[in-house]
This record gives C-alpha cells, structure tokens and sequence, in this order.
C-alpha cells in the first residue's frame, strides 16, 4: 500500500519574526541604566554611548526589511525618571508582499512620572506591491516627555521607482492617564503615485514625516519649532503640552534636510548618532 500525500501548488514562504523588550531606570549619578532587554528572532539591539547620561538604543532587523507576513514587535519603558532614546540602525525597507498578507509591526512605549522617550526611527521605505500594518501605542505620564519622529517615503525616487500599487495602514495612538491625547491613521491601498500628486494631498511630494511631542513645556517650543519649517509643513498645539508637526517633502534627502534642525531643537541637541551620518 502506498500513501500519497497532496502538494499544494501555492508555495509557503519562510516569515521573518522579532520581538525586542526593553526597559530602562534611573540609577545613581543622573544615569539611566538598563532594567531589562529580551532579544527574540530578527531583531536586536547596541547600545552607542549616549549625550547627558541616557540609554540609547539602535534597532537593527537582520532580517533587512520587512514583507508580507512577517510580524515584528517592540517593547519600550522608560521607567520613573530614566531617558531612553530609540532610533534605527537604518531606513526600514518594506518590500514586494507576495499576497495580499500585510507585514506587521507593533510597538508598545510607556514613559512614567518624569520620564523621558525619544522614538526617533529613520525613514520607513515603501516598494512597490509592498503591504504594511503598523500601530504604536504610547502611554505618557502627565510628568513625562515623549517625543515621536516617523519619517515615511514612498518608492526610491532616485531608482525611478512609482508605487502603482501599496497598502499601508498605520496608526498611531497616545494616551495620559487613561485619556487619549493623539489618534492619527494613514490609510492607503492602490495607486498611491496618482494619489500623491493631488495638491490637496500631497501636490507630489514622496516624503513625509509626523513629529509629536508630549511635554509640559512644549508650548514653549512652538515658535522655535516654526522658525524652522520648511513651506511644506505646519506646526500646531493640540494642548499647552502636545506640539504635533507634519511635514512633506520632495524625497528622503529633502526631508532629513528639514528633520535635523527640528530634532536638534527637540531633543537639546541629543539627536541619535545614526540621524547625523
């Protein structure tokens, strides 16, 4: 007797995963110190020396980008006093999804009672047919400070690349004490070239990038922040203590151009070593 097994005609393809957890304290001398790290599949993490006694902490996905199907996740505390500063060690690369399975990525960040959290990722790059779900949850105590960067680009301009076809869902949610401070949603699924060269849009801008700050001071940091954008962005206050700026521009280069001296201001010229190469 023999056994025949069947063969699918769809092939399965090996999905990347990682999750990363991170958690920093205050400990004697004004230096914040790691609590913990757990490291699991394609991520990891250095830490560079950091300005002023802070963690600072470089995400690297071995796995070169993400596609669909894989899943990362990425947890972030910064306990009661502790400053902690998170970027990546590159642009992170959402490539060709071979269905229409979307890669996810989740990060979960809580900055407690005088704490400190820079979020401040290089650019993320949208391919063509590349499909992408992205949440970050923040939680920030009413004492804290949190500062958001995320940088979007979309297609390698400078490769003649037009996406004539992506999804992206990525959202954004920020809470005080329970209450929500900031909700935004980018939603997009077809042609996103056409759609980028509308002018209430995009009036053909590739780059864009979202800055948020939570910070008792931050409506002091209004007018400087003003004083430094570009044509292409505006800078607003939710509340005395949530400064949020949108910013487009031309291609990634335009964009880091006008991000520097803002993330300078914002972050009292402590800006991860990665955004200055």
């Amino acid at each position: 007797m023999t056994a025949h097994f069947p063969i699918s005609a769809t092939p399965v393809f090996q999905r990347a995963r990682g999750a990363l957890t991170i958690s920093g304290m205050r400990a004697p001398g004004e230096i914040t110190r790691l609590q913990n790290l757990r490291q699991e599949g394609s991520y990891r993490v250095i830490f560079p020396r950091a300005i002023g006694g802070q963690i600072e902490a470089v995400v690297i996905n071995t796995a070169g980008g993400v596609t669909g199907g894989d899943k990362f996740e990425i947890s972030i505390t910064a306990e009661q006093t502790a400053q902690i500063s998170v970027t990546t060690q590159a642009s992170e690369r959402i490539y060709r999804a071979p269905d229409t399975t979307p890669g996810v990525i989740q990060a979960d960040l809580r900055v407690k009672d005088r704490g400190q959290l820079y979020w401040v990722p290089q650019e993320t790059i949208l391919f063509n047919h590349s499909r992408l779900q992205r949440r970050l949850d923040v939680d920030v105590a009413p004492s804290a400070k949190f500062l958001m960067l995320e940088p979007l680009v979309f297609g390698r301009q400078a490769s003649g690349e037009d996406l004539r076809s992506c999804f992206i869902n990525d959202r954004v949610k920020i809470t005080c004490a329970g209450k929500p401070l900031y909700i935004d949603c980018i939603s997009i699924d077809g042609d996103v070239c056409a759609l980028l060269q509308r002018a209430a849009i995009a009036n053909g801008a590739r780059a864009l990038a979202n800055i948020v700050l939570v910070d008792p001071a931050a409506k002091r940091m209004l007018g400087p922040v003003r004083d430094l954008l570009p044509p292409t962005a505006g800078a607003s206050l939710l509340a005395d203590s949530v400064l949020v700026i949108r910013m487009l521009a031309a291609d990634s280069f335009a964009l880091r151009q006008a991000l520097l001296p803002i993330l300078t201001l914002l972050t009292n010229d402590t800006v991860p070593k990665n955004w200055r190469l």
